[in-house]
């Protein structure tokens, strides 16, 4: 049986739509994600739906409101973790927020990035597969599965 952790990870855009805000996964020593940087999330409670999830892991990790959020696809992630655990990720873009975002938080400092620069900066390889399907055009949700294996993607897939 597959029972994968169920996680959001939220892309959240300027007012112009030109930059990022991200997260540099800078503070915490033995962090899977150290050194990287990542869009915004988190894992899913028992008692919630994602779009909740996601809106309450922005609240927590950026202490802004999603005012307009869209699910931008889905990734599987066979043997993801750090313990090669499987996780099914849910990924949104926001494009409407009230608040102004803080400048870190409990995992790193957090940034706006110009979004056509994203790609130079440090992330998971896998990342850099999915990423640019959260940003382009097509209204249309994908749906991914990039198994990993020793913290590197094997392969990648998706439809839409």
């Amino acid at each position: 049986m597959y029972m994968p952790i169920i996680g959001t990870l939220g892309y959240i855009l300027s007012p112009d739509r030109q930059q990022v805000l991200l997260v540099h996964r800078n503070a915490r020593k033995g962090d899977h994600h150290l050194g990287k940087y990542n869009g915004l999330g988190g894992k899913m409670e028992v008692d919630e739906d994602v779009g909740s999830c996601m809106a309450r892991e922005i609240q927590e990790e950026a202490g802004i409101c999603c005012l307009e959020m869209s699910l931008r696809g889905t990734v599987n992630w066979p043997g993801f973790g750090p313990g090669g655990e499987n996780w099914l990720g849910f990924i949104f873009l926001i494009t409407l927020f009230e608040g102004t975002p803080r400048t870190s938080n409990e995992e790193g400092d957090l940034g706006w990035h110009v979004l056509a620069d994203i790609k130079e900066l440090a992330m998971w390889e896998g990342d850099r597969f999915f990423l640019p399907l959260v940003f382009d055009d097509d209204p249309r949700p994908f749906h991914g599965h990039m198994p990993y294996q020793n913290g590197r993607p094997v392969s990648w897939r998706f439809c839409r």
